[in-house]
């Protein structure tokens, strides 16, 4: 009962957003709250609600400072000069400018965070998109799909969740993936430049002899009003402040990945001595927070709607629930399969669920059920790792919200588009892992 429930609840807040019905913030609050109180949970739903907020109050924190922090540093003029290099490369071309949009998300991401990743891509290329004309569907498409594949990384968490549910050594798990998301991210790379030529066409952009696509356009040279600015821009780019501002955000960048403090307290931390040292007058410090409290706000309280749906999810029993009658619905005899069957179970299991619920709550059984037939627990964690590019486009993934946001499409047009690459890479890192001998096909024991 609960895991009909569960599912019919997950079913539900996707068929209303995904039909524009409700907006996600309403969603993620009112229906867990409703399918609580079908589920006879209605005493108990304050102490759970409660619970999930406390889990998602960090990264609610984190994000809004993050929002403030990297607004700031567009101001100051931070990343005019990666715009100008792109530009300039990229010469108003639209596969150029989707390949250099994946190739920046990609080296961002490296830190392992989405939402650093998808604020200093989105912020440095949607000005670009938005000139050219581009379908605004494309950017968070091409940089959620490149930071799927980082998100695979030892410092990552799907990673430290499977090293610590299967208590297997990280850099087991790790180090042979690094040939299959290598080509996974050239896979990302080549997608990219398609939907680049796609637009191209689309445009009707044609290759000039000298090789720029636009010149017969003429469109070539409006490109350059991308680097002209507004008298009140102008007013708040802070060039003598360049070195000051790079190599605080370095710093910011490099304390994330050692993780010298907590990332809501190393963002709030930055965020304050940008502020201070760019803008020393009290009235323009309130100006910049102003400027940029609409993004956060608006970020963060779905933020805390997603903890609450998560809250009563697990709370109520729903998510063990879920696990256990995914586990009862594979016959014995596939025993044999377990582990392409593990990867294929982690696609739609980490979609339903969270990362916490799927390898905390059915990669262990998993791995268990299948030492029988002689499956290493290292085996069956790679192949749990596979459905990490569809995973982050679930409901439930936070900071996806962020990305649609930040991009200005809706979350479900972001999903529809984005579906089909993301479930096409998922089987591309399968089908190289397995070529690679990551995981067997078919285990004789």
């Amino acid at each position: 009962m609960l895991s009909l429930l569960g599912y019919g609840m997950i079913v539900t807040f996707m068929a209303l957003i995904m039909t524009k019905r409700l907006p996600p913030l309403v969603a993620l609050t009112i229906i867990p709250i409703i399918f609580a109180i079908i589920g006879g949970f209605a005493p108990e739903m304050g102490p759970m609600m409660i619970d999930g907020l406390r889990k998602v109050a960090p990264t609610a924190i984190m994000v809004m400072f993050a929002i403030l922090y990297f607004g700031l540093m567009f101001d100051t003029g931070l990343f005019d000069p990666i715009i100008r290099t792109f530009i300039k490369l990229i010469k108003g071309d639209p596969a150029k400018a989707v390949l250099f949009a994946t190739l920046l998300a990609g080296m961002v991401s490296l830190d392992g965070d989405g939402s650093t990743t998808y604020m200093i891509t989105l912020t440095a290329m949607l000005p670009l998109f938005r000139r050219l004309r581009l379908n605004p569907l494309i950017l968070p498409c091409v940089v959620i799909l490149a930071a799927s594949v980082t998100n695979l990384l030892p410092w990552s968490g799907p990673m430290a969740r499977v090293a610590a549910a299967l208590q297997v050594e990280t850099s087991q798990l790790f180090i042979p993936l690094i040939p299959p998301m290598i080509v996974s991210f050239i896979g990302v790379l080549a997608l990219a430049f398609w939907l680049g030529l796609q637009e191209r066409r689309r445009l009707g952009l044609l290759t000039a002899p000298g090789g720029n696509p636009l010149r017969a356009t003429g469109m070539d040279e409006d490109m350059g009003d991308l680097l002209t600015l507004s008298d009140e821009n102008a007013e708040l780019r802070r060039p003598k402040l360049f070195w000051f501002n790079a190599l605080l955000t370095l710093a910011l960048m490099t304390c994330l990945v050692i993780e010298l403090l907590p990332l809501p307290i190393l963002f709030m931390v930055a965020f304050c001595i940008a502020l201070t040292i760019n803008y020393r007058q009290m009235d323009e410090q309130r100006r910049r927070i102003s400027a940029h409290a609409p993004a956060a706000l608006t970020q963060i309280s779905i933020f805390i709607a997603a903890g609450i749906f998560a809250g009563i999810l697990s709370g109520t029993g729903m998510v063990k629930a879920m696990s256990g009658s995914l586990l009862w619905a594979l016959p014995e005899s596939w025993g044999n399969y377990l582990a392409p069957i593990t990867a294929l179970l982690s696609i739609p299991g980490t979609f339903f669920m969270s990362n916490d619920a799927f390898y905390y709550g059915v990669l262990p059984v998993l791995a268990h059920a299948a030492e029988a037939y002689g499956i290493g627990a290292a085996e069956i964690g790679r192949a749990s790792l596979i459905g990490q590019p569809v995973h982050l486009l679930s409901p439930l993934v936070a900071s996806t919200y962020l990305l649609v946001g930040l991009a200005g499409v809706e979350f479900s047009d972001h999903q529809k588009y984005t579906m089909k690459w993301a479930f096409a890479l998922s089987f591309l890192l399968m089908a190289v892992s397995m070529a690679l001998g990551l995981f067997p096909l078919y285990s004789a024991r």
